[in-house]
């Protein structure tokens, strides 16, 4: 059995995110072959392309944790119908300079939670354009839009619905499933 190790960006700058949340919960949820760990996005300058020839520390630091993992689990809220500002300046971070885009045949998965009905839908949908231009392998299926509710996950990542549960934990199955498929076809380049 191989293990996978999975690293995720929470797209909230913010330490009471209830994006956050979710990531623990899919931590508590995940099949024992994947390993989460979280690539942290705060502490990154905004992105110039002056920065292009000699990468600040922390940016370089960025650029290899991505490379360090085999796939990327994005955990995003929707501002303003969009996605946050700080996860799209991680993405231009590790997508540049042009040539050494850290996204490249690395596969992803996209979820997100907020208190509106339609949960992330749209920032997910203009996330997926903006990695598919990086060439990141999607997970198209299954989509997960996730109402949240005060209580629905405990701070230490207990998720209190049942069938969010199972949904969740289908998910990360489903992300499991499509890592194997994806560096089967398109195997690490060290």
């Amino acid at each position: 059995m191989s293990k996978y190790k999975v690293g995720y960006l929470v797209g909230s700058l913010s330490s009471t995110s209830i994006n956050r949340l979710l990531s623990k919960a899919l931590i508590r949820v995940a099949p024992t072959e994947l390993e989460l760990v979280e690539i942290p996005i705060k502490d990154l300058p905004l992105y110039s392309q002056d920065h292009d020839a000699d990468f600040p520390p922390v940016a370089r630091a960025f650029k290899q944790a991505i490379a360090d993992v085999d796939a990327i689990l994005f955990v995003t809220p929707e501002f303003n119908r969009s996605i946050p500002g700080g996860l799209k300046n991680a993405i231009d971070w590790a997508s540049r300079p042009w040539g050494q885009n850290s996204f490249a045949r690395k596969p992803s998965g996209v979820i997100g939670t907020s208190p509106g009905s339609i949960g992330t839908a749209v920032a997910q949908s203009q996330l997926r354009g903006v990695l598919c231009f990086c060439n990141a392998p999607l997970m198209n299926t299954v989509e997960a839009y996730i109402q949240f509710k005060p209580g629905l996950i405990t701070e230490d990542g207990q998720i209190t619905d049942e069938s969010t549960a199972d949904f969740l934990r289908n998910y990360m199955n489903e992300l499991h499933a499509f890592i194997v498929r994806v560096l089967t076809v398109l195997p690490r380049v060290t």
